[in-house]
């Protein structure tokens, strides 16, 4: 039987090429990942019309959780950080609650998953780091605080002409460009910036916790899927199963 330890499904923005590549990478023997698009139109990855793709992302997620719902998975991921920030707290609280009871199946959000994992590392004061434009990292920086984190350090890439283009090397330089002494920990945001080829070493270089959001999504559903599967190579919350 396929996923004989664990099903995790991801609902996965229609032009984001990314997740599916990271979360096979990270999946442990045992455990299969299925993936749904989520609908959305206009061109994807860039600046420019962020804010309607992910309102429109959001008015597809109930048809796509039910058809998640049908392989039977232990958790279902919205593979999308930028439409937490969209949606602010309490509409995200209240989009997992229904979202949950429709499926009869645990549902998480990438964003969610991430303050899952920096509670795991005990961890309040934050450097970030996002492809995103000046808006949107805006609107991120304040939904972390919204939930008690301190962002004490904060950098975004600059001249991303499609956030879908970006390199493993530039998640690297824009994390490192983030870090404050005082940070605790370094969060990469954006499920579309390739982030998994650097974590280790960027967590190496600087001495201290990285997560992205891919990272923190994949961590998140193993844990509430119950499966213990600590990694080497991917920093140190994987190693906290």
């Amino acid at each position: 039987m396929t996923g004989w330890r664990a099903r995790i499904g991801f609902l996965v923005p229609p032009g984001n090429p990314t997740v599916e590549p990271e979360m096979i990478e990270l999946a442990p023997a045992g455990v299969s990942v299925h993936f749904t698009r989520l609908s959305a139109s206009g061109p994807a990855g860039t600046h420019s019309g962020q804010e309607e793709r992910n309102r429109s992302q959001i008015a597809s997620l109930d048809e796509a959780t039910r058809l998640m719902a049908m392989v039977s998975p232990r958790a279902i991921v919205m593979a999308h950080t930028a439409t937490s920030y969209t949606l602010g707290r309490d509409a995200e609280a209240e989009l997992v609650r229904r979202l949950e009871s429709s499926s009869g199946t645990r549902f998480v959000t990438a964003f969610g998953s991430v303050l899952e994992a920096l509670g795991r590392l005990n961890v309040r004061r934050i450097a970030y780091a996002t492809p995103y434009d000046a808006t949107l990292t805006e609107q991120g920086r304040a939904h972390l605080a919204l939930h008690g984190l301190d962002v004490v350090g904060v950098a975004r890439l600059e001249n991303v002409r499609n956030i879908y283009e970006e390199t493993t090397a530039r998640a690297y330089a824009v994390g490192r460009q983030a870090d404050r002494p005082e940070a605790e920990a370094i969060f990469l945001s954006g499920t579309g910036m390739p982030t998994l080829g650097m974590l280790q070493m960027l967590e190496d270089d600087v001495g201290k916790p990285v997560i992205s959001a891919a990272s923190a999504m994949m961590w998140n559903a193993l844990r509430i899927a119950g499966v213990r599967a600590p990694r080497q190579g991917y920093g140190s919350l994987f190693l906290r199963s």
